[in-house]
C-alpha cells in the first residue's frame, strides 16, 4: 500500500478490485466518505487513469485543483490502458486531508489488468450488416465429412476429422495480465439457455491431436470453466452451427466470458463480462444466370434420348453431367421438384447445401444418400399439415441481382408461387416459406401460380443472361404473343400448317383450327390475365421495365376448375447453362420447312448471344405435365458478393 498522507490514521477501509482493460470502474465518494468530510483529493500511480466527475463534468487527473468539494454527485472513474505485470502494481487512493475527524478514509484499488477478447468480431455484443458492419459468422455444419457416418456432422458431440474442424469458426479467448490472478478468480465461458440448441463448442487445449478436442458448450452444457492447467494467453475454441435461421430463431447467437472473484468464504461474484455475437450464415439460392457447375438428370424407363440431349447441351457448356440411376430415383424423373441447390458461406469457407423439399416421392432418399457428403451440406423442411404440389421446388426460383427503387438486392429475390389472389387454394408449406423468409438475404416475392394444374412458377417464367441492361432478361410465357405469331403466319398464307408434325399418335392441329377454337382462345385469355397479374408483381418487386421482359409464345389448355397445362411443350421451362439453352421442342407449325415457334424464339434470344437447342421431351416429360426444367437440376457457382456486406 502507498500512504498518500503521512498522518495518524485509524486502519483505513480498503476495497480491492480487478479492472479489465478498456473498462472503467466508478466509485461514489459521498457513500465512502467519513462523517463531516467536505472535500477530498485523489492520487494514483502512473499506470492508472483517474477522472473526477463533478457537476456532471469529467475532469482527468492530475489537475491544478488539489481538493474537490464532496458534492452529492461526486464520483471517481478509474481505467487502465496497459497490462499489469504483477498483482497490486498499480494503486489509487482517495482521502480527506488532515484536520478532519481523525480518520483518513481511503479506497485502494489493486489493478492487475485482465482482458478477454474476441478478435473475430472486433466489437463485442453486437452484429451489424453492411460493408462497414461487424460481427462473427458461423456455418451450420450440415455436411458429412466422414463417409462412414450416417448423420450430419453436427448431429453429435464429436469431431471425427480435421475436415470437420475446418467447417467450424474459431472463437479466440485472449487473457493478458498476471497469471497469479487466477488463484483467486475463475474465467467462465457460457451461453444463454435459448442458444444452447443452436451451437456446439469444442476445445482442445490448443492441441493438434484430434482426440484432445472435447465438447464443452451446447445442448445441456451452458458453461465451461477455463481450467488453470489449460490457461494460456490465447485459447482457441471451435464453434459449429446446429440450426439455420428460422421463424423462431433470428440467426444470432451470443457467447459470454465472465471473470468471477472466487473465494471459499463468500459466493463467487462476477467482476467483468465480455460478449461476442455470431450470425448463422444463411442458405443462399443461385439464379439461372449464375455459372453452372454440375447438371443433374434422372435416368428412367424410355428417356434415354432426353438424357443424351441434356448431356449434349451440358457438354457444350463444359459442365459435368450427373445421372441419377433408376435404382436411386425409383422412377421419379422430376429432380427439379425434389431439391434446390444453394450454398452457405463464411469468410473462411464456402460449401454447397442441398435443400430437400417436403415432396418426398421416389427421389426422397437421393439427397441424403447421393448428394450429402464431404463439404456438401443438407437441409430439409417438412410439411406436417400435408404437402401440396406447390411445395415442390419447381415452385421455387430466384431472380438475378437487382435494384428496386434504390434498394439493392445483390443476391436477388426468391420467387414462390401461391394461391393469391385466389382464396382457399394451395399454398407453399408454412415451414418452407418461413425458412426462406428467415434467411433475410433474398427477400421472397409471392406470385400467383395456383391457376396452373401443377402450380409451379417455372411453368410461366425463367431468367436468361444478357449482355446489356440489368445483365439478364425475364422470360414470360405469353398466349398473346403466340396468337399474334399464328395470326401473322395465317395472313402469310400458312393457315394449313399443322402442329405436332412428326409425333406419332398425336393429332395434328392447323394454325387455322387453333385460331378458330373459341374455347381455347377464351381459356388462354384467362391464362394471359393470370400471367399479367404476375407481370405487374414482378415489375414492381424486381424493379423491371418492359425492355427487361421477353414474351415467349405459349398456349395453355385446361379449365379454371382443374388448372392450366401447356398445350405444346412449355418453352420457358428451359435449362439455362450460361449462354447455352436447352429448350423444350414445341413441335410448332412448319413454315418453309422450319418450326415457326422455334424460329421466333431464336429471333428473340439469339441476339443476346444465347444458343438455343431444342430438346424433344414430348413423350418422356411433356405428356406427364412437365418439361425440360422440371426434369433437370443445376448446381451453380456461388455469388462473388459476400452476403454479410448487404443490408437486408
Amino acid at each position: 500500500r502507498q500512504d498518500l498522507h503521512p498522518l495518524q490514521m485509524v486502519p483505513p477501509c480498503s476495497i480491492t478490485s480487478v479492472p479489465c482493460l478498456g473498462l472503467s470502474i466508478c466509485f461514489s465518494l459521498p457513500r465512502s466518505a467519513p462523517k463531516d468530510a467536505v472535500t477530498f483529493h485523489v492520487q494514483g500511480t502512473p499506470g492508472v487513469k483517474v477522472y473526477v466527475v463533478h457537476d456532471t463534468q469529467s475532469i482527468k487527473m492530475p489537475s491544478t485543483v488539489s481538493r474537490w468539494p464532496l458534492a452529492a454527485g461526486a464520483e471517481v472513474l478509474l481505467s487502465m490502458d496497459a497490462l499489469s505485470k504483477d498483482v497490486g502494481d498499480e494503486k489509487v487512493g482517495a482521502g480527506a486531508p488532515a484536520g478532519f475527524n481523525p480518520a483518513l478514509h481511503r479506497a485502494e484499488h489493486h489493478a492487475p489488468c485482465c482482458r478477454s477478447g474476441f478478435p473475430i468480431s472486433g466489437r463485442p455484443a453486437t452484429w451489424t450488416w453492411g460493408p462497414d458492419g461487424h460481427g462473427a459468422i458461423l456455418l451450420v455444419n450440415c455436411d458429412r465429412d466422414d463417409p462412414t457416418a450416417k448423420m450430419l456432422d453436427n448431429s453429435d458431440t464429436a469431431i471425427r476429422s480435421y475436415d470437420d474442424l475446418k467447417d467450424m469458426s474459431q472463437m479466440v479467448l485472449r487473457t493478458r495480465g498476471p497469471r497469479t490472478i487466477f488463484t483467486g478468480h475463475r474465467l467462465i465461458l457460457h451461453i444463454d439457455y435459448s442458444d444452447a440448441d443452436k451451437v456446439g463448442v469444442f476445445y482442445g487445449s490448443n492441441s493438434a491431436a484430434l482426440e484432445e478436442y472435447k465438447h464443452v458448450l451446447g445442448g445441456s452444457k451452458l458453461a465451461y470453466t477455463i481450467k488453470h492447467s489449460q490457461h494460456q494467453e490465447e485459447s482457441i475454441f471451435y464453434v459449429e452451427g446446429l440450426a439455420f435461421p428460422d421463424v423462431d430463431f433470428s440467426g444470432l447467437v451470443a457467447f459470454h466470458v465472465t471473470l468471477l472473484e472466487s473465494s471459499e468464504k463468500v459466493p463467487a461474484a462476477p467482476i467483468f463480462m465480455d460478449t461476442v455475437v455470431f450470425r448463422m450464415a444463411p442458405w443462399i439460392m443461385t439464379p439461372n444466370t449464375a455459372a453452372p457447375l454440375e447438371v443433374f438428370v434422372c435416368s428412367v424407363d424410355n428417356n434415354e434420348d432426353f438424357v443424351a440431349a441434356v448431356g449434349a447441351v451440358a457438354e457444350k457448356a463444359k459442365c459435368p453431367l450427373t445421372v441419377c440411376p433408376l435404382l436411386k430415383n425409383r422412377e421419379d424423373r422430376w429432380i427439379q421438384d425434389e431439391v434446390e441447390f444453394g450454398y452457405v458461406q463464411a469468410p473462411h469457407k464456402t460449401f454447397p447445401v442441398v435443400f430437400d423439399s417436403p415432396r418426398d416421392r421416389g427421389l426422397k432418399d437421393f439427397p441424403v444418400k447421393s448428394i450429402l457428403g464431404p463439404d456438401f451440406g443438407y437441409v430439409a423442411r417438412q410439411a406436417p399439415e400435408g404437402s401440396s404440389s406447390l411445395d415442390s421446388f419447381g415452385n421455387l426460383e430466384v431472380s438475378p441481382p437487382l435494384t428496386v427503387q434504390g434498394k439493392e438486392y445483390p443476391l436477388g429475390r426468391i420467387l414462390i408461387g401461391s394461391s393469391f389472389p385466389r382464396f382457399g387454394g394451395r399454398r407453399m408449406a408454412k415451414a418452407v416459406k418461413d425458412f426462406l423468409i428467415a434467411q433475410k438475404v433474398q427477400a421472397p416475392v409471392e406470385l400467383f401460380s395456383d391457376w396452373l394444374a401443377v402450380g409451379h412458377v417455372d411453368e410461366f417464367l425463367s431468367f436468361v443472361p444478357a449482355p446489356d441492361r440489368k445483365g439478364f432478361r425475364l422470360l414470360l410465357a405469353s398466349p398473346s404473343a403466340c396468337y399474334q405469331l399464328l395470326k401473322e403466319k395465317q395472313e402469310e398464307g400458312f393457315g394449313e400448317a399443322a402442329m405436332f408434325h412428326g409425333l406419332e399418335g398425336v393429332p395434328r392441329t392447323t394454325i387455322t383450327e387453333i385460331l378458330a377454337d373459341e374455347g381455347l382462345r377464351k381459356f388462354n385469355s384467362y391464362v394471359q390475365s393470370c400471367i399479367n397479374w404476375n407481370r405487374d408483381i414482378l415489375k414492381r418487386s424486381l424493379g423491371l421495365s418492359e425492355p427487361d421482359i421477353i414474351d415467349i409464345p405459349q398456349l395453355f389448355r385446361g379449365d379454371t376448375a382443374h388448372g392450366a397445362e401447356a398445350f405444346f411443350p412449355d418453352m420457358v421451362n428451359m435449362l439455362v447453362l450460361g449462354r447455352h439453352l436447352g429448350i423444350p421442342k414445341p413441335f410448332g407449325p412448319q413454315v418453309g420447312g422450319q418450326c415457326c415457334l422455334e424460329e421466333r424464339v431464336r429471333a428473340l434470344l439469339e441476339p443476346l448471344g444465347l444458343t438455343c437447342t431444342f430438346i424433344d421431351d414430348y413423350f418422356s416429360y411433356h405428356v406427364l405435365s412437365g418439361d425440360v426444367h422440371c426434369g433437370t437440376n443445376v448446381r451453380r457457382k456461388p455469388f462473388a458478393f459476400k452476403w454479410w456486406h448487404m443490408v437486408p
